[in-house]
């Protein structure tokens, strides 16, 4: 057998069956000598290994009470400023036009209640046709705003310069006042009889919110990889295929918030309804509201238990669609 050179070192055995593990650190007297560091071994014991591999990381940081308080009061500060106007109008509705005008925020007593307001206020407008053709108005501009939004973000988050200018354009136009395009709206809709129409009133407010939904569909459509398109394009595809079976699926959700965006904006909108609707069958619910107020008086409770009736069914859409409507758009947040 060949004898070991003089400066080979024997090999230890690491086996698992040592009871103890050797981790080389710093000597407390180092030496300086050649700028070089002793070296030696400390011994670590199987209990402390044992401890060291039951260790568990730390968990998140826990809120001190303090600042879980601070939360809670603040939640309940912003459930309070945002159900107020709602408990306003409750209280507004069953009183009459004399104890509104005493300023108080609550009626004089329960026995000065007006639960006539109700009835009377259906009877005053035809409320229920009114405010069929607001949700009639709200989910046709819905459906028009997606039919030219979607590929107008498309175009915005794929054309580079030119996509930037349009969408630029498309801003510019929107923050413009709505009053400068009455007048050229009125002619073109009578121009192709729509004026006093459902239809016509979609129309307007689905052109009038597509720059909004063209704006939060342009970052969905920027997340979404160009090289799937590419790999379709490559099969086949044309570009309004890759849209429609690559793109459009995948921001769905954001197209579902923008939806629903669109359609509060259209559901709540006069200056269009009361300058391109007069008849009584086209006149949305907030036309009808205004009509609540006379020459010389207002019907305060009536108005307020329409306006009740309008309002609840937008709440509660709201409540049932949150989850799409947040997630959608801190999906379209993220990058």
């Amino acid at each position: 057998m060949t004898p070991l050179p003089h400066s080979a070192t024997p090999v230890r055995d690491q086996s698992p069956s040592k009871a103890h593990s050797r981790t080389p650190v710093l000597d407390e007297h180092a030496s300086n000598e050649h700028s070089g560091v002793r070296v030696r071994e400390r011994t670590t014991t199987s209990a402390e290994l044992e401890q060291l591999r039951r260790a568990k990381p730390r968990g998140p940081h826990r809120r001190s009470p303090l600042a879980q308080v601070g939360v809670r009061l603040a939640l309940v500060l912003v459930a309070v400023v945002a159900l107020a106007p709602v408990a306003f109008l409750v209280s507004l509705s069953v009183r009459s036009t004399d104890d509104v005008l005493t300023g108080s925020w609550l009626p004089g007593g329960l026995d000065q209640l007006a639960w006539g307001n109700w009835s009377a206020a259906f009877r005053t407008i035809p409320l229920a046709h009114m405010l069929a053709n607001s949700w009639l108005v709200a989910l046709g501009s819905a459906l028009v705003t997606a039919v030219v939004a979607v590929p107008g973000a498309y175009v915005t988050a794929r054309a580079g310069k030119r996509g930037a200018r349009l969408g630029a354009a498309l801003l510019a136009g929107y923050c413009a006042p709505p009053v400068v395009a009455v007048l050229p709206l009125f002619f073109l809709l009578k121009e192709v009889g729509l004026t006093n129409s459902v239809v016509g009133l979609a129309l307007v407010n689905g052109l009038a919110n597509a720059p909004v939904a063209v704006w939060l569909l342009d970052s969905f459509v920027r997340r979404v990889p160009v090289e799937l398109e590419e790999a379709a394009w490559l099969d086949g595809l044309s570009v309004a295929g890759g849209l429609r079976r690559i793109v459009l699926p995948l921001i769905a959700p954001g197209l579902v918030a923008a939806l629903l965006v669109c359609t509060f904006l259209a559901y709540g909108e006069f200056l269009f309804a009361v300058s391109f609707a007069q008849t009584t069958a086209s006149q949305p619910l907030t036309v009808g509201l205004s009509l609540f107020q006379g020459d010389r008086t207002v019907q305060f409770g009536q108005q307020a238990a329409a306006a009740l009736v309008g309002v609840v069914p937008v709440y509660v859409l709201a409540v049932v669609a949150q989850r799409w409507l947040v997630g959608g758009l801190s999906q379209g947040a993220l990058k």
